[in-house]
Order: C-alpha cells, then structure tokens, then sequence
C-alpha cells in the first residue's frame, strides 16, 4: 500500500518558520521535520519542490548492492545514503540514494557534508521522481562538478553513467543493461561495479 499519494509538496502551503519570509532549505527541512512524514519515505528539495516517495524493496536492493560493492574499497564513513547535501541553484537540497565522499572530507560549521566533497552519486529511480533524476538532479550535479553521477534505472533493466561535467552538462555517457558490468576504473570512484543482481520492476 502507498501511504503517500502526493509525491510533490506545493511549499506556499507549507508554514515556514523564517520570519523574514524569505524562502530557506533550512526552514523548508525545518517546517518538514514538524510533519508527519512517515517512516520510509525519502524527502528531498529540487528546485524549491518537496518530492517525498516511498523506497521500495527493489529500490533499496539495489542500493544496498552499490553500498556493499563500495565498501569493498572504501571506509563505511565515506559512503552516505538519504543524507541531506545542499547544491547549488535554487534551493536544492538532495538526499541521493548513495554518496561517496572525498577522503578527508569534513563537515561545515552547520555540520553538514558539502557538495564540493562529493565524488561519486548513484540515483535509483523511483517511477513518480524519475524525471528530477534524468534532468534537474542531473543538471545540478554537472554544475556541482560531482565527478561521476550513476543513474540505475529498474524499469528499463539500464545504468546509465555520466562523468566529466564541465560548464554545467556531464560530457561523457555510458549505458550499459543490467547483467554486465559496468567500469568506473578511470573515474573517481576506482572499481568495476557489478550489476548481476541488480533487480527490475
């Protein structure tokens, strides 16, 4: 069962804290956390949008898998999942499906991990959001300059890997069916990551 049908939050009809009224990431997560957003719902801010949607088992199988692949080679404190990151543009603050942070990386004054830190995100797409993934999130991470933006898609059985972002648009495309593996050896990220188990919708 769906608990939430709305996947989109229309923020005028949200109360925001901020008594300057003007519109914060900080006072849109703050308004949220007074909600009562159920447990296993992912939320995050695009564009001055809330998108809440429900993490599916294959959804979370799938990330699961990535973050076990990564921890072959990276420390656990380096791989984050649904941890808020705020980027850069109108009032962006994403909680990817999986990090990788840059070694040495440390948190803001506001204890919070920055985007510059980022070298690897892996989206999973969910059906409703879908399209944040395949465009704004995507245009966001290029004008970041993340490195090495993974999208899995299981609906279409694909990955889709997107790397050096250079003047706001990623200049490489690789796209590979679930099954084979797909080589992240000359990126950042440093391995080979296995899709064999990866399931589809």
């Amino acid at each position: 069962m769906t608990v939430m049908e709305i996947d989109r939050i229309d923020t005028d009809r949200i109360e925001m804290p901020d008594s300057s009224g003007e519109l914060t990431l900080d006072a849109m997560f703050e308004a949220l956390e007074k909600m009562p957003v159920p447990e296993g719902i992912k939320v995050e801010i695009v564009e001055g949008n809330i998108f809440m949607s429900p993490q599916r088992d294959t959804h979370w199988d799938i990330i699961l898998d990535i973050v076990e692949q990564l921890r072959a080679r990276y420390p656990r404190k380096r791989i984050k999942s649904d941890v808020r990151i705020d980027y850069p543009g109108y009032l962006n603050g994403f909680a990817t499906d999986v990090t990788l942070i840059a070694e040495g990386a440390v948190k803001d004054a506001r204890g919070r991990w920055r985007y510059q830190d980022v070298e690897f995100v892996a989206e999973v797409i969910s059906k409703r959001t879908g399209a944040n993934d395949y465009g704004l999130k995507k245009a966001t991470y290029a004008r970041a300059g993340v490195p090495v933006y993974l999208i899995v898609d299981p609906y279409t059985g694909r990955c889709r890997l997107f790397t050096d972002p250079k003047d706001g648009e990623y200049l490489t495309e690789v796209s590979v069916a679930f099954g084979k593996d797909l080589d992240l050896t000359d990126t950042a990220v440093g391995l080979t990551l296995k899709t064999d188990d990866f399931p589809r919708d």
